[in-house]
């Protein structure tokens, strides 16, 4: 293969993302030529409604996986976050990187972290995982619903709209933003359970096997294993990017994997969890047990609830 092409959003940080892999794909394959195509998707289009009303984060990758099996393009690089847990026939999760920061974080101008926003403070995000963990932390807060691409969202904040937002800390990493606001407070794992993959690039290709082999050395062993449990999970749940779940697994340096999960209604009103510590050798199971040990304590129908919340909102 002489030249390969990568499916792309136009957003900086799809870009970044993109470009990222280029460059290793291009160093790891002296005489390969790397081509971005970038794409407009139907989530990019669509800025004036929630992702929950108008289909999810999978409004992001429907034209780019177009593109890979009309030939256009051979892979595309995804946050991991927002690839659905069902691959399209002919395509595949052919590699997932190095894990960058899990967490999320919050951004302000005016305050170092969650508990120095004030009450009535305003918190931006489209993230309703997010909402439902910021409203059960500090249920005096206006959570109000927050689109666009980083740069955007971080001229919302500092133009007044709101007080303080959450986005990925991954994504302000890659981006090099740290000193874009005055304040970025990383998010631990004990307030903020983060989303399925999150952190990680996930590398889509078409099912051809010179592109698998090209692609292959860009596999992460502990990011597989951690995100197969995190999507796992959601998958058994069947649960979408409509509703509130929230979950990470993380390599241990004893070799287990430690897990959280959350998930419930998007005000926090109602929410299950748990955290275990399980062998990494059962990293291909323990995210649908897990999952099932949820459903027997009411998961699904919680999550009908979450959804029917957000519909009739």
């Amino acid at each position: 293969m002489e030249k390969l092409v990568i499916a792309t959003r136009g957003s900086q940080l799809a870009l970044w993302q993109s470009n990222h892999i280029k460059a290793i794909l291009e160093e790891q394959n002296p005489g390969l030529e790397v081509e971005l195509n970038v794409i407009v998707t139907t989530g990019d289009k669509i800025q004036d409604k929630a992702l929950s009303k108008i289909g999810g984060k999978g409004l992001f990758l429907k034209e780019l996986e177009e593109a890979m099996l009309s030939g256009e393009a051979h892979i595309a690089v995804h946050s991991l976050k927002d690839v659905p847990t069902v691959m399209p026939d002919g395509l595949i999760l052919a590699a997932i990187t190095d894990r960058e920061d899990c967490r999320d974080a919050l951004l302000s101008e005016k305050y170092a972290n969650i508990d120095a926003l004030p009450k009535g403070a305003v918190v931006g995000t489209s993230s309703l995982r997010r909402r439902m963990q910021i409203e059960k932390l500090r249920p005096d807060l206006v959570i109000k619903d927050l689109r666009g691409n980083v740069d955007t969202r971080i001229r919302k904040l500092k133009h007044g709209e709101f007080d303080a937002i959450i986005l990925a800390a991954a994504g302000i990493n890659r981006l090099s933003l740290l000193d874009a606001v005055k304040y970025v407070y990383p998010i631990s794992l004990e307030e903020m359970i983060p989303s399925m993959g999150q952190g990680a690039l996930g590398i889509e290709a078409i099912n051809d096997a010179e592109v698998l082999k090209i692609v292959a050395h860009l596999e992460d062993e502990y990011s597989r294993i951690e995100t197969t449990i995190e999507r796992s999970f959601v998958d058994e749940l069947e649960g979408g990017c409509q509703v509130p779940i929230g979950v990470n697994a993380a390599v241990l340096e004893d070799g287990n994997v430690s897990i959280r999960a959350v998930l419930g209604l998007p005000d926090g009103t109602e929410m299950l969890s748990d955290s275990k510590i399980t062998s990494k050798k059962d990293y291909q199971q323990v995210g649908r047990e897990m999952a099932a040990e949820f459903i027997a304590r009411g998961a699904k129908e919680l999550l009908a609830r979450a959804e029917a919340m957000m519909e009739n909102k």
